[in-house]
């Protein structure tokens, strides 16, 4: 489901919808981890989250997943800050202009990639995840 054709960088908002109509369309075994996640797209990472992930370019994370994975989760626990994905636009359209690939799959691929890293995929269940989303 190839996304819109853009004349201007696409903004937050474009990103947001994208995102939006990506995460509906996940496979169900994945999508069952991320009922009630919200998404929020920044312009780029802060210093605080590049010091956390030891990352030295805001270039470098196009998204995140902030939660509490599920094996972390009790019915004792008391109030949350809920989940959630933030996308990062400006290394999202870098990586867009650098490879070519259609926005739609490549914002819908790093929902997959942080959402499945988050619960414990591996790399490889990651890539076969990947192509059975794009079968």
């Amino acid at each position: 489901m190839p996304g819109p054709s853009y004349t201007v960088p696409p903004s937050a908002d474009d990103l947001a919808e994208l995102a939006e109509r990506a995460l509906a369309a996940i496979p169900a075994r994945l999508a069952r981890y991320v009922k009630d996640v919200g998404i929020l797209v920044e312009e780029m990472p802060d210093d605080a989250t590049l010091d956390e992930l030891g990352l030295e370019s805001a270039w470098d994370l196009t998204g995140l997943y902030r939660g509490t994975p599920l094996i972390r989760r009790s019915i004792d626990d008391v109030a949350r800050a809920p989940d959630l994905i933030l996308l990062f636009r400006q290394p999202i359209l870098l990586e867009w202009i650098e490879t070519g690939e259609d926005l739609f799959r490549l914002v819908r691929n790093v929902l997959v990639h942080e959402i499945a890293h988050h619960f414990g995929f591996s790399d490889a269940d990651i890539e076969r995840l990947e192509r059975e989303i794009d079968d």
